[in-house]
């Protein structure tokens, strides 16, 4: 992956040294600021306090004016069910006669910490260990946000003139399923209108490797609910005859993968379309797999990953362990989790994994199956102009020729952006990497890869304001 050339100190119209300079000489004064966003628990779920999520856009908007914003607000709208949504920053720097605008988005919002047993460092006290910075939001998303932050900054100070228009877009509610999203965008579409949207939310290819997110997963999820008696009776006086639901759940999902460990729903697109792959042993050691474990499905592993399905379930509701009788429990709730290959239609997905469930053979027992949530995958335009700035850009910062990868997470708005703005080039950009541990205990941010992550960005804007799109 590596290149034989180095970054150059000035091309295409861009001072590069002066741009890296400027973004080292501030990068301490970049970490306290994202250190004081990580102290701020915003969590977006109902279970959670929402004062944090208005204490964070507060703290943002004051950034996006402190980068040379003319324009901030704070805005919220209402989800389809008419719940107001949570707040998001919008900022704005119109673009000077004949420039383009960039829109920039990441998100304010972060995952629940989890057990709090789990991290090794305080979840919302940004950590310094070693080269990476821990705690919830270090990486997902607060350090897209100040990439975004200290990019404008830097090109404000240094290039002369700097008339590309900038736009801020900071969602409170990414982590949540973003049920405000499509809504803000319509009813904002005049503010948020741009040539080109940098979605700074993925992950690159390896630590010291950036990499452009070329496709991503799209995703549905169902609750499905299993129901064999009217009430609980003893496990003693009934148990033989009566299967319990857990029991029955157990054997429905034991369906949804064959031997080799591939999704086995019928209907599902599956594809082998990657031209990289990853090392297992490193595969294994970044993802915490046991040396003991037979790793899933078949193919490269990047497929599996970013072009084959693949189904979890992410919860279920029955009695704990620690509060369990001898009792044949009447119903088993759990929720599924698919994540889509490009090119499936997660209503179609939905259709096929519902005539699954409902077709597996539960001696009688009621079955309920709800779906509750769809998005669709994302694949790029990767001759899109754009496309290639951002690869010298990369390239500029990194030292290292860009990686494009897919992504085996899913990023579903990104479906609304292309469709409310489907003239504008859309970049999926990040700084996470394979053991940044995002939405799991002891999440990390690379300093190197963020600090290279920044310059790629202000290198990406001067080079539109020097010879446009």
């Amino acid at each position: 992956m590596s290149s034989n050339s180095m970054p150059e100190a000035s091309a295409h119209g861009v001072d590069v040294a002066s741009l890296k300079n400027h973004i080292q000489s501030n990068f301490e004064q970049i970490l306290e600021e994202l250190t004081s966003l990580v102290a701020i628990p915003s969590i977006a779920w109902e279970s959670f306090d929402p004062a944090n999520l208005e204490k964070s856009a507060e703290a943002v908007a004051a950034l996006a004016k402190d980068a040379g914003m003319p324009s901030v607000e704070i805005l919220r709208e209402p989800t389809d069910s008419g719940a107001m949504g949570a707040p998001a920053v919008v900022a704005r720097r119109p673009a000077a006669p004949g420039k383009p605008t960039v829109l920039l988005y990441a998100h304010h919002d972060v995952q629940p910490p989890g057990d709090e047993a789990d991290w090794n460092t305080p979840v919302f006290e940004a950590t310094r260990v070693g080269d990476r910075l821990f705690g919830r939001g270090a990486a997902d998303d607060k350090a897209g946000i100040m990439v975004h932050i200290a990019a404008l900054r830097a090109v404000l100070d240094s290039v002369a003139d700097f008339g590309v228009g900038v736009t801020y877009f900071f969602e409170g509610e990414e982590e949540a399923g973003s049920p405000s999203f499509r809504n803000f965008l319509e009813a904002h579409q005049d503010k948020l209108a741009a040539d080109v949207i940098i979605v700074a939310d993925s992950s690159n290819w390896a630590v010291g490797t950036p990499a452009l997110t070329s496709s991503l997963r799209g995703m549905c999820a169902a609750e499905i609910t299993v129901r064999s008696l009217r009430h609980a009776v003893h496990s003693g006086m009934f148990g033989g005859p009566i299967l319990d639901a857990p029991i029955l759940a157990a054997k429905l999902i034991s369906t949804f993968h064959n031997e080799d460990g591939a999704v086995s729903i019928a209907g599902l697109v599956s594809n082998d379309a990657a031209d990289v792959d990853f090392d297992e042993a490193e595969f294994r050691r970044d993802s915490g797999a046991l040396d003991s474990y037979s790793l899933a499905g078949t193919g490269k592993i990047t497929d599996r990953l970013w072009n084959k399905p693949a189904l979890s379930v992410i919860g279920m509701d029955m009695p704990s362990v620690d509060h369990s009788s001898n009792t044949l429990i009447p119903q088993a709730r759990f929720k599924v989790s698919m994540r889509l290959a490009p090119g499936q239609d997660p209503a179609k997905a939905l259709e096929a994994f519902e005539e699954h469930v409902m077709n597996v053979d539960l001696r009688g027992a009621e079955v309920e199956f709800k779906a509750v949530e769809a998005g669709n995958a994302y694949l790029a335009d990767l001759a899109a102009s754009a496309n290639g700035t951002a690869s010298w850009a990369l390239e500029q910062a990194w030292g290292v020729v860009p990686v494009h990868m897919g992504l085996g997470g899913s990023i579903p708005f990104i479906a609304d952006l292309s469709d409310v703005f489907p003239e504008a080039q859309i970049l999926v950009t990040g700084v996470e990497d394979p053991d940044s541990r995002a939405h799991s205990a002891n999440e990390s941010l690379h300093l190197g890869d963020f600090q290279h992550a920044i310059e790629a960005e202000a290198l990406l804007l001067a080079r539109i304001d020097s010879e446009g799109l």
